[in-house]
């Protein structure tokens, strides 16, 4: 169906990071964290940038079978997901503005029902943001790097219809499965996707992607609703 399971975030979830929350959409639950740190590469010190770095996991009952907690860690996916997050999320960044400060963000799947991916990128940014607001306070002279809102959904075509932010069982049937990240300006970061059966047609593409879009707008408004001008 052509429409986002409910979202539900809890903003300042945990006590301790700079920046937190919990992100549901439909039954996927994601604790997203943000930890400001003096960990900058070394690319980035010679460009005089701070840096921001992700990373992903799952716990190892978030599906319906228990996975062993090393296979997760080590696993490919797992870095494939660690690296989409972060990208994602220093594209509405300009880290010129705060060099030598570094960020990690940490996206934790408690609970797996599809898109956990697109759930961590949504909730990431939000703590991401959070981080840099308590930072800034400590450090007014420095410069504010958020641009722009950034958010995400999958989408998928199945027998032909297209669907909206796929939950597993839907997932699994899916003829084509995209995830599609954007901008709150309406600019693409990423698109990832691919054709499980058959390949599909540019008339196909245009519908997922307008699926995207619309869904996107919805994602940013919640987003919009915790976190209010992102200008400051």
């Amino acid at each position: 169906m052509n429409r986002l399971r409910p979202i539900r975030i809890t903003p300042r979830y945990l006590k301790y990071p700079e920046g937190s929350c919990l992100f549901q959409m439909g039954s996927t639950k994601v604790v997203c964290t943000a930890s400001i740190n003096n960990d900058v590469p070394d690319h980035a010190k010679d460009d005089n940038k701070g840096w921001l770095s992700a990373e992903y996991s799952m716990l190892p009952r978030a599906t319906t079978t228990r996975s062993p907690r090393g296979r997760i860690a080590s696993g490919g996916r797992t870095k494939e997901i660690s690296r989409l997050i972060g990208r994602s999320l220093r594209a509405v960044m300009d880290l010129s503005a705060i060099p030598e400060v570094g960020m990690m963000v940490d996206c934790d799947v408690i609970q797996a029902d599809g898109g956990t991916r697109t759930a961590s990128i949504n909730g990431g940014f939000i703590a991401a943001v959070q981080a840099l607001r308590l930072w800034r306070k400590a450090n007014p002279s420095i410069g504010w790097p958020v641009r722009d809102y950034v958010a995400a959904v999958s989408v998928g075509l199945i027998g032909g219809r297209v669907f909206l932010d796929l939950d597993y069982e839907h997932d699994v049937k899916a003829d084509v499965d995209l995830n599609v990240v954007m901008t709150g300006s309406g600019d693409y970061v990423e698109v990832q996707g691919n054709a499980e059966h058959k390949p599909f047609s540019q008339k196909d593409l245009n519908h997922l992607l307008l699926a995207a879009r619309q869904g996107i707008r919805k994602i940013l408004f919640v987003q919009k609703k915790i976190l209010g001008d992102i200008s400051r």
